[in-house]
């Protein structure tokens, strides 16, 4: 909780994913793709504030505006501190709202990444599991004695 950034908290997620039972491979695969892309909180955040400001501001945003702001947010946005209002700043260009309104958010953003934060790491967790349910054939003991490396002899290339 102390932390507000996914990248940050990947090595702690991965040793709790695995803690619970999830293969070497799949938490390798999904925790750090779940890192950078899947950003279900920040997504949230973007379009509860998207809304805010166009209610404070007394306009609309069509269907498809709102979708422009959950996907760009979920996808666009980094697992650094506070990556929210920089994406802010483009979600709120790309629907044609004015900017002065991030001031607004700045006295709590701080509680605020922090939350989102830790809804972005437990869908990480969530989805690990899930893609373990998927994959029942993935066993965690039998994935990390299969993953180990074997030594190579180096072969003789580029005229070695």
């Amino acid at each position: 909780l102390g932390t507000d950034s996914s990248s940050a908290t990947m090595p702690v997620t991965m040793t709790c994913v695995r803690n619970v039972g999830v293969p070497k491979r799949i938490a390798g695969f999904v925790v750090p793709v779940g890192a950078t892309a899947n950003m279900d909180g920040t997504a949230l955040y973007e379009a509860t504030a998207a809304l805010f400001f166009t209610q404070a501001y007394g306009t609309d945003l069509s269907f498809g505006q709102q979708i422009l702001v959950a996907v760009a947010a979920a996808v666009g946005a980094a697992g650094i501190p506070s990556a929210g209002l920089v994406t802010m700043a483009l979600v709120l260009t790309a629907v044609g709202l004015p900017l002065k309104g991030i001031a607004l958010l700045f006295a709590i953003d701080r509680p605020l990444d922090m939350m989102r934060t830790v809804v972005n790491v437990y869908g990480d967790g969530v989805t690990s599991r899930l893609v373990q349910t998927w994959n029942p054939d993935i066993k965690p003991d039998e994935d990390d004695l299969a993953t180990a490396y074997e030594q190579v002899e180096p072969a003789a290339s580029y005229g070695d």
